[in-house]
């Protein structure tokens, strides 16, 4: 079949391991890379023309437009490369707010194309795994996550670019009120975020620790962390814990896991499922279960599965109004969280 005509624009973490999806993928050509400043590419990606911005990769006329820019372009660029006739993939967040997300969505339904976003973790078996044990319990559930990341050096500089334009509650929590939403089938009713300032490196109105909790109308409760800096803790940053009346899930890390390390983000390494019921001497029925994950796909093998997925969301003209419409949803809990934060009140959804 004819390859699909690809144009990469943000070739920072995530950019750069969707740039090698395409490459490695035979559904792909590459025609063009763009990034806002000079970057080093890894030998297989340097021979691949390079445009000079948004617009000259536009002009390449591409099939594929693949957005990894700041959260703040990407409503502008993934409506512009829908109008000039190019499916879509864009980073999550999709939109810096509800509007623009709503925005590209309607883009998208208006011109027929396809918009993938980047939710990572819908594409990793064991989380797949993870959320269908955690429905098996049934509801009303306790659900406990976080992502905390002790940065330092380009890392930390690139966590300092990321908050100019989006908190880290926001950033990363979309993945995981992705994954509560997908666990539970009630609706988020309120949402109440709390947020600090643990360094003079970025700007009074900015914050690095962020927090928020959210209430749904099952009496299911949510809570999610994220933070980002060389002041943060390695102790407890990685938390996927599940508890219902029936029992709880859990992701169980490796011990020497550190929250730096990009693989950390997404591996699971044990999931243990317990279950609550007691015997008539007030036992347990039935021990732990630990269900190891060995051989579970690494960070580039997860970027090859989602653009994969958006091949196949292309050739096969896959209803993504699902997708999409769950893309919103997450953005809205999240964001409502960073407005809490601001003005130091629970906010009704």
């Amino acid at each position: 079949m004819t390859k699909l005509r690809t144009f990469v624009i943000g070739l920072g973490q995530m950019g750069m391991s969707h740039a090698l999806a395409y490459h490695a993928n035979p559904g792909f050509e590459i025609v063009g890379l763009c990034n806002r400043t000079e970057v080093a590419l890894p030998e297989v990606l340097q021979n691949y023309p390079r445009a000079k911005d948004f617009a000259a990769g536009l002009a390449l006329r591409p099939d594929v437009v693949s957005i990894n820019t700041y959260t703040d372009s990407h409503a502008d660029f993934a409506v512009a490369a829908m109008q000039a006739d190019a499916h879509v993939f864009v980073e999550k967040p999709l939109a810096a707010n509800g509007a623009e997300a709503r925005r590209v969505v309607e883009a998208a339904r208006r011109t027929g194309k396809k918009l993938v976003i980047g939710y990572i973790l819908r594409h990793h078996p064991s989380w797949v795994e993870f959320i269908r044990l955690a429905r098996e319990l049934g509801p009303p559930y306790v659900m406990r996550m976080n992502l905390n990341q002790q940065s330092s050096g380009s890392a930390w500089a690139l966590h300092k670019r990321l908050m100019q334009s989006t908190s880290p509650v926001v950033d990363c929590g979309v993945h995981y009120l992705d994954v509560m939403l997908q666990i539970t089938d009630a609706r988020p009713v309120q949402v109440r975020g709390m947020g600090v300032r643990l360094t003079d490196e970025i700007s009074p109105d900015q914050v690095n620790f962020g927090h928020l909790q959210v209430l749904f109308d099952d009496g299911s409760v949510g809570w999610y962390e994220a933070a980002w800096g060389p002041m943060i803790s390695e102790t407890a940053f990685f938390v996927k814990d599940v508890m219902s009346p029936r029992g709880s899930v859990s992701i169980v890390m490796d011990q020497s896991a550190k929250s730096a390390a990009l693989d950390t983000h997404t591996k699971t390494a044990k999931i243990r499922l317990h279950r609550a019921a007691l015997d008539a001497a007030g036992n347990f029925i039935e021990p732990d279960r630990v269900i190891s994950m060995q051989g579970e796909p690494g960070h580039q093998d997860l970027c090859d599965r989602e653009q994969a997925f958006l091949l196949r969301a292309i050739r096969e003209n896959l209803d993504l109004t699902g997708h999409m419409d769950d893309a919103i949803r997450s953005l809205d809990v999240v964001l409502a969280a960073d407005r809490s934060m601001r003005e130091r009140r629970a906010i009704d959804l």
